[in-house]
């Protein structure tokens, strides 16, 4: 049994580690199997020696997090422990941004994970940037933050935001009213997150006056986009050819931002994934940024990563499923 002290300056930050009912730290204790005090400044952590290193070094990485404003709570503790099992938790350091933008609740959008953080980078200096992985990874989302903050920022005219309307198929024709009012539900995601950044009544304001297009990928056919910010979502249901369409709609001053995951491919079977050619087509390319997310990058409830790590062990044993079609 070994006893490791660390020094923590600000009382505030101490408290935030802990959280409500010390229900953080008593989080961390169950991790690592080990007995964490706070006494005064210090934090006390006793137990097994490897148990204690490794404990210290995720309190080390909070207390870091904490240090820059964040509020700590069991995503990031989780994230920290996933980091400190690779040996990568003073990484963390490298998570200091100021935030994307604010929402209208007053919320700061930024990345969550070094993942995330690559990302965010990625579209701030790349022309087009792939972003591939699971959901819940935040890929739409920060995509849409930094389409907001850039047409804030006057950095483009347009915000155009599209996603193949495959979940409907060929259906369209049988559901009621006009092509608009069909393709919503499947364009709804974007509209939220751009309610969100913008508050509805801009939203509906700059959709009125063009500067902000929501519509099926389609409408994108024929068209050259310039000085715009391009979001195509759920890209994993495109064929090759839309993607190619889609692609080579890039005009001059204009940045395009894909999403998807590969494991909800909703293509028929004899169809391949635009995305997944996308990502092997389009690698080493100047001005091109490839990022893949995985389960680590998950901002949602635990049980989601869980879930896509037992989906990704049963896949990877040779089952049959949409995963990796195309």
């Amino acid at each position: 049994m070994i006893e490791k002290t660390i020094n923590v300056d600000r009382m505030d930050v101490v408290l935030n580690l802990f959280g409500n009912y010390d229900e953080n730290i008593n989080l961390i204790q169950r991790q690592y199997n080990v007995v964490i005090l706070s006494r005064g400044s210090d934090i006390k952590i006793t137990g097994e020696e490897e148990n204690v290193y490794s404990a210290s070094k995720a309190v080390e990485a909070l207390i870091t997090l904490a240090n820059k404003g964040e509020n700590i709570n069991e995503q990031n503790i989780r994230y920290i422990f996933s980091l400190v099992k690779e040996g990568a938790q003073n990484e963390i350091q490298n998570l200091t941004d100021d935030g994307i933008c604010v929402t209208m609740k007053g919320r700061i959008v930024k990345p969550k994970t070094l993942g995330q953080k690559k990302y965010v980078d990625a579209i701030r200096s790349k022309t087009i940037v792939l972003g591939v992985g699971p959901a819940g990874t935040g890929k739409t989302y920060l995509a849409v933050a930094m389409a907001g903050k850039a047409f804030r920022a006057h950095e483009g005219n347009k915000i155009i935001l599209t996603r193949p309307a495959v979940e409907a198929g060929e259906k369209l024709g049988f559901l009621p009213g006009d092509l608009q009012n069909k393709v919503d539900p499947y364009l709804r995601p974007l509209y939220d997150a751009l309610f969100e950044m913008l508050g509805p009544e801009t939203f509906a304001k700059q959709q009125e006056r063009g500067c902000i297009e929501v519509a099926p990928l389609a409408y994108m056919r024929g068209r050259t986009l310039d000085d715009s910010f391009i979001i195509l979502d759920e890209a994993q249901n495109t064929t090759p050819e839309q993607m190619k369409m889609f692609l080579t709609r890039l005009g001059f001053n204009s940045k395009i931002v894909i999403t998807g995951d590969v494991t909800q491919i909703d293509l028929p079977d004899s169809r391949k994934s635009g995305l997944i050619e996308a990502s092997r087509v389009l690698k080493g390319i100047d001005d091109i940024s490839i990022n893949r997310f995985t389960e680590k990058d998950v901002v949602r409830h635990k049980l989601v990563q869980d879930i896509i790590k037992a989906y990704e062990k049963y896949y990877e044993k040779g089952n049959s499923g949409s995963h990796g079609k195309g």
